[in-house]
C-alpha cells in the first residue's frame, strides 16, 4: 500500500486478544513518538459510541459506524496510535502500519484471570488467540507488507516492541518527508 503523502506522521493500528498488551504498548509507544493514543474502548465508553451493553460478553456494542464518524478527521491528519481489539471496521486508507500483538496462551489466561474474566468472555478470548483469529481479520482487512506480528509475552518483548516501532516511525516519517 503507498505511503498517505497528505499525512505527515503515520496512522497506526494496535490490535489484539484482550490481555496481548495494546494498551500498555499504545502509552509506551505515543509517550515515545508523541503520536496521539486513541484507546478505542475508552472513546466508546466516554462518547457513548455503542448500542448498549452485553450482559453474556460484559462488554459494550460497540456502534462501529458511529466509532468511524468519531475518528474521521484525526486519522486523516495523521499521527494517530488506534488501540483496539479488532481491525476489519476501520476504512484501509487510515492505517501506514497494523500491529497484531500475540502472546501465549498461557500467559493471556493469567493476565485475563488477573482482570477478573470468567466463564465465556475469557474462553472466547483465549480461543480467539489459540486459532490466531485477530491476525487472520489484519491479513484479510489489510494489505499484507503493512500487517506485522509481534509477540507480547513479558515486558522486554513490549519494551522491543516500542523500540521496533519507534524506528518504524521514523523511517516512515524521513521518507514522508
Amino acid at each position: 500500500m503507498e505511503q498517505n503523502s497528505s499525512r505527515k506522521k503515520p496512522n497506526i493500528l494496535i490490535t489484539g486478544t484482550p490481555g496481548t498488551g495494546k494498551t500498555t504498548t499504545s502509552s509506551s509507544l505515543s509517550e515515545a513518538t508523541q503520536l496521539r493514543h486513541i484507546n478505542v474502548g475508552e472513546l466508546v465508553k466516554h462518547k457513548n459510541l455503542h448500542d448498549g451493553w452485553d450482559d453474556k460478553l460484559e462488554c459494550y456494542i460497540i456502534n462501529e459506524d458511529l466509532v468511524c464518524d468519531e475518528l474521521e478527521d484525526m486519522m486523516e491528519e495523521g499521527g494517530n496510535i488506534v488501540d483496539h481489539h479488532g481491525c476489519d471496521f476501520f476504512p484501509e486508507r487510515w492505517f501506514d502500519r497494523v500491529v497484531v500483538l500475540q502472546t501465549e496462551n498461557s500467559v493471556l489466561y493469567d493476565r485475563l484471570s488477573r482482570r477478573g474474566y470468567t466463564g465465556p468472555k475469557l474462553s472466547n478470548n483465549i480461543e480467539c488467540e489459540i486459532f490466531q483469529v485477530l491476525l487472520e481479520e489484519a491479513k484479510e482487512s489489510y494489505s499484507k507488507d503493512i500487517v506485522v506480528a509481534l509477540k507480547s509475552d513479558t515486558i522486554d518483548d513490549m519494551n522491543t516492541n516500542v523500540a521496533t516501532l519507534t524506528d518504524w516511525i521514523s523511517s516512515w516519517t524521513q521518507t514522508s518527508s
